[in-house]
């Protein structure tokens, strides 16, 4: 029981960690300081896409999930909803690559919009 609940945490975890990869640009536009954590985030995010490489919560996880005898992601509405969002059926190599390149461009976006903002302020 206690190695679901930590390997379901290590899913939402996940889950905020990706949403605050692709969106976190937002949270700059209203606390600059929180670029010091997001440009960071962006880089590892585009890194693993790129790469290939699979997040070390994945693991993680699925040690707590063999921890409390499960084998896979049935039975939770967090395994049901929240983990094809996460790791979707038939993810290959060129998906990742625009999968990274969105991260990157969204967020070159973002950022744009707000240099521009603090650059030219409105009257």
């Amino acid at each position: 029981m206690v190695g679901r609940i930590i390997a379901d945490c290590l899913v939402l975890i996940h889950l905020v960690f990706i949403c605050f990869v692709v969106l976190g640009g937002l949270l700059v536009m209203r606390w600059k300081w929180v670029s010091l954590f997001h440009l960071p985030a962006v880089a590892w995010g585009a890194l693993i896409e790129f790469q290939g490489w699979i997040c070390p919560l994945t693991p993680l996880e699925h040690h707590f999930r063999h921890l409390a005898g499960q084998s896979g992601y049935s039975g939770s509405f967090i395994e049901h909803y929240l983990i094809p969002l996460i790791y979707p059926s038939g993810l290959t190599r060129p998906i990742q690559i625009v999968i990274g390149a969105f991260v990157i461009i969204m967020n070159m976006i973002i950022y744009g919009h707000w240099l521009y903002r603090t650059k030219h302020p409105r009257s």
